[in-house]
C-alpha cells in the first residue's frame, strides 16, 4: 500500500464542479491557511497573503474579474492568493522566536536580513520571489485541502490589476493565483494523463 500522502497526490484532482451548497466555517478556513504557511520561503519571509472570497458578494465582485468562471462562486470559499515582495525589515520579527528558542544565533539573523536588502533591491527579483512564495503556498494549500477531503481549482485565468483594486492589495502585493475550494460536485474529470518521466526527467 501507498504512504496516505502519495495517494493524496495521486488522487487529487483539478476540479470545476463544485457543491454551491456547501459551506466553510471561519476555523475550516483558518485551518486550511494555517497548513498553508507551512510552505517554505527563501529566509523564511512568509511573503504572502491569503483573502478568502466566501461571501456571496465577495464571490460575485471576483467571478466578475475571472472571465465568468462558474467555480470562483460556486466553491465553498475562493483564495486570492497574493505574493508580497520581500521586504528585509520585516525579518528580525520573523526570526526571533526562532532565535529566541536558540535554533538561529543572532548574527546569522542579521546577516540574512542584510542578504535579503540586496539579493532582492532588484525589482525583477523582488517581484520573482514574491511568485515563488505564493505559488508554493497555493501548492500547499491545494494538498490541504485534499487532505480534508475538499476539492480545489487553481485559476490563473483572472484580470490581476482589477482583482488588486477590487480588493485592497497593497502596492507590494501581487496576487498570483486564485484557487477555488469546496465540495465536489458530480461531473468533474479525473486526473489527466501525465508525460512520461523519460520526457521530464534528467539524472545526470
Amino acid at each position: 500500500m501507498p504512504h496516505p500522502t502519495i495517494h493524496l497526490i495521486e488522487r487529487r484532482v483539478s476540479a470545476n464542479q463544485f457543491d454551491a451548497s456547501h459551506r466553510l466555517t471561519d476555523t475550516e478556513i483558518g485551518e486550511l491557511v494555517r497548513l498553508a504557511t507551512r510552505a517554505p520561503t527563501a529566509y523564511n519571509l512568509q511573503n504572502w497573503r491569503f483573502i478568502a472570497a466566501r461571501t456571496q458578494n465577495a464571490k460575485t465582485r471576483l467571478r466578475q474579474l475571472a472571465y465568468g468562471q462558474a467555480k470562483v462562486s460556486e466553491a465553498a470559499v475562493t483564495f486570492i492568493i497574493c505574493g508580497q515582495t520581500p521586504d528585509h525589515t520585516t525579518l528580525a520579527d520573523r526570526l526571533r522566536p526562532f532565535v529566541e528558542a536558540g535554533h538561529m544565533p543572532q548574527d546569522m539573523a542579521s546577516v540574512w536580513q542584510e542578504n535579503v536588502g540586496v539579493q532582492y533591491a532588484e525589482p525583477r527579483a523582488a517581484r520573482d520571489e514574491a511568485i515563488r512564495s505564493a505559488a508554493l503556498g497555493a501548492a500547499t494549500l491545494m494538498y490541504a485541502a485534499e487532505a480534508m477531503n475538499l476539492a480545489s481549482g487553481l485559476m490563473g485565468g483572472f484580470d490581476a490589476d482589477a482583482v488588486a483594486r477590487e480588493f485592497g492589495l497593497a502596492r507590494n502585493e501581487t496576487p498570483v493565483m486564485l484557487l477555488a475550494v469546496g465540495r465536489a460536485a458530480p461531473g468533474n474529470w479525473p486526473q489527466k494523463p501525465r508525460r512520461p518521466l523519460s520526457e521530464v526527467l534528467q539524472i545526470s
